[in-house]
């Protein structure tokens, strides 16, 4: 009688410590194949245009009042929770009218997050209460101490069709990410797939990471993804995705990234800026099957400018920020130099198929203009799953380099000339361990290769005294200025490569 009562006394303090102790346990109530299965069964059915309907106060507001909203950090998901992570919610409105379903995973289940206008600050805004009541999330950011342990830095969002950013240490917003690519470039005009919902696991205490699984939707594509988050010096996002295509697709570009070139040290912008350069990114870089490493600086081309590098399974590609100094950019409020590389590393066989990098002209900074991603010689038919996955690093102190040397900076134009002719000349500076190593007066022989619009003139290679690097620099002559000049170049020793290659594309 005694140890029942005792039971009885008990048992409601022994259920409410475990319900309380639940949501900090590993999220057992979904996951990655239940994403999986709502994708196939979605690419089997006709796709449904999101439509929403904003009040009309809210869709009129312009950049600046839109930005005049701010989440409260009071209403941060997990604030007080005494976990590393903290989540908060983005408001619709200026270009993002898609609802997105937010949900958070714990051991009792799946709870969604229905919108509160309350989380929000709407500042100068006089918005109509009423018209708030039945709105949506378009999006989210995830918070964690990556710079200082008593402060939650923000280090991931997603808004916007399938976009995505990242920060580790000291970096700051620059180019980003998206789940896929469909037709970039081409003449029938590109899609763009969104992510319609996502769910969060809830974290455990002392997780370093978290894991976010999302469903992406379009007229052509399905798809399942799993995002698990790890930030650092280099943010991380392993990335796994199954993806169902409705119908065939004529290009599908995988692991796109997005980024700006407006203007840079190997081309001059059109009008004065006290800039030296203006760029979130400064050159595509590739670690191909073969282990060779190529490095093509970006340009802002005059009209559409598509190449591509073909191959199979590629061990790296991405968009890379060389330049780090402050006197590269002199943007005290840009900080160019402090905007991540993002470098992508697959994790399964992708097959045949090529990277693809995309040259948009943009008149200045505020264009997106480059994009890159893989694009497979064989897209899967419709209906049969498709698995992508990859390792997404965004890098600033610790970036991914070639282990030999590398293209520290390319420069056009020529010096004094006392008859000045229709030729070019382009300097490039190596560095790496490769070269340091060498003796000053080692034989350094430049392997350049010119395409049938070009022909070389004239060549030199030799030591940089000032950096203990080496210079390689060589003109030629244009023979169509309506066609582009395909150009390459590689310092080697003794018939072995002591360099990247660099592989470089003059505009018409």
């Amino acid at each position: 009688m005694l140890i029942a009562r005792a039971c009885r006394t008990a048992l409601p303090a022994l259920l409410g410590l475990m319900a309380a102790l639940l949501p900090v346990s590993a999220a057992q109530a979904f996951g990655f194949e239940d994403v999986a299965r709502r994708a196939e069964a979605l690419a089997a059915e006709d796709f449904q245009r999101p439509r929403a309907s904003l009040p009309r106060d809210l869709a009129a507001l312009g950049y600046d009042r839109y930005r005049d909203i701010r989440y409260k950090p009071e209403q941060s998901i997990w604030r007080g929770n005494k976990l590393q992570f903290e989540l908060q919610l983005l408001h619709p409105g200026l270009y993002f009218d898609v609802p997105v379903a937010l949900n958070i995973i714990s051991a009792t289940g799946v709870r969604p997050i229905a919108f509160d206008p309350d989380r929000f600050d709407y500042g100068a805004n006089k918005l109509d209460p009423d018209g708030l009541k039945n709105l949506f999330y378009s999006g989210f950011r995830v918070h964690f101490p990556v710079n200082r342990p008593d402060y939650k830095d923000e280090v991931l969002v997603f808004q916007g069709a399938s976009y995505f950013r990242a920060l580790g240490k000291d970096q700051r917003y620059g180019l980003s990410a998206r789940g896929l690519a469909v037709d970039t470039g081409m003449l029938s005009g590109e899609e763009f797939p969104y992510f319609r919902e996502f769910w969060i696991e809830w974290p455990r205490a002392k997780d370093d990471h978290l894991v976010i699984h999302a469903l992406l939707d379009s007229r052509r594509v399905t798809g399942a993804y799993q995002f698990t988050l790890r930030p650092g010096a280099s943010t991380t996002l392993d990335v796994k995705s199954r993806l169902y295509l409705r119908e065939p697709v004529a290009k599908l570009g995988l692991a796109p990234l997005t980024s700006m070139f407006f203007f840079g040290e190997n081309q001059r912008p059109l009008v004065e800026d006290y800039r030296p350069e203006v760029h979130d990114s400064d050159g595509l870089m590739i670690l191909t099957h073969d282990d060779e490493w190529i490095w093509r600086p970006l340009v802002n081309p005059r009209r559409l400018l598509i190449t591509s590098f073909g191959g199979r399974d590629p061990k790296g590609f991405g968009l890379m920020q060389r330049d780090r100094r402050l006197s590269s950019y002199e943007d005290l409020e840009a900080r160019y130099e402090r905007r991540p590389s993002a470098w992508v590393v697959p994790r399964n066989d992708w097959g045949p198929g090529r990277v693809e990098l995309v040259q948009i002209p943009t008149p200045d900074e505020t264009n997106d203009n480059i994009v890159a991603y893989w694009v497979p010689d064989q897209p899967p038919p419709p209906g049969r799953p498709y698995d992508v996955n990859y390792t997404l690093s965004w890098q600033m102190n610790a970036e991914v380099q070639p282990p030999h040397s590398h293209v520290v900076q390319t420069r056009r134009g020529h010096g004094y000339l006392r008859e000045p002719d229709d030729s070019i000349r382009l300097n490039l500076d190596f560095d790496g361990p490769a070269l340091r190593a060498l003796p000053a007066d080692s034989k350094i022989f430049p392997a350049i290769t010119v395409g049938d619009n070009g022909e070389l003139l004239e060549r030199q290679v030799y030591r940089n005294e000032a950096t203990g690097g080496w210079r390689l620099s060589f003109r030629f002559r244009r023979q169509d200025p309506e066609r582009p000049v395909e150009l390459r170049a590689q310092l080697r020793h003794e018939q072995e490569a002591v360099s990247e290659t660099w592989s470089y594309i003059l505009p018409p």
